[in-house]
């Protein structure tokens, strides 16, 4: 099955050497190796930004390039927007962007893979999958 790579994951790979992290960079590896993985532009675009080197930041923009790029919809928008009404009516907060992932996972029929406990309260009261 494929899975949307959220930007909290993403970062440990890239930015972070602790050890507590390296099980999600271990299956992110395999998620890669399964090429089972899709990403969409805002969470490229989180990645990308604070790198003020751009040697570096050409580096990762090229690796990113290889992952299924899916582009969003008009209805992912909506559904982002019914997805925050929804969580908001249980007492339940989020961004846009968290949103904006859950709407296009469920569009997709494909599981987030997240460390952002967020996701954990939305996944109540939303129709979403997690890893």
């Amino acid at each position: 099955m494929k899975t949307l790579v959220d930007t909290s994951i993403w970062s440990y790979a890239f930015r972070s050497k602790k050890p507590e992290f390296q099980s999600h960079v271990d299956r992110l590896i395999e998620i890669i190796s399964n090429n089972n993985i899709v990403i969409i532009g805002a969470i490229k675009q989180e990645i990308l930004s604070g790198y003020s080197d751009m040697n570096h930041f050409n580096k990762l923009e090229k690796k990113m390039t290889a992952f299924e790029n899916i582009t969003t919809i008009d209805e992912d928008y909506i559904q982002a927007a019914n997805f925050s009404n929804q969580c908001r009516i249980n007492g339940v907060q989020g961004s846009p962007f968290d949103f904006l992932i859950c709407a296009v996972a469920y569009r997709l029929k494909v599981k987030i893979f997240t460390a952002d406990k967020d996701f954990l309260h939305y996944q109540k009261h939303i129709p979403i999958e997690l890893l």
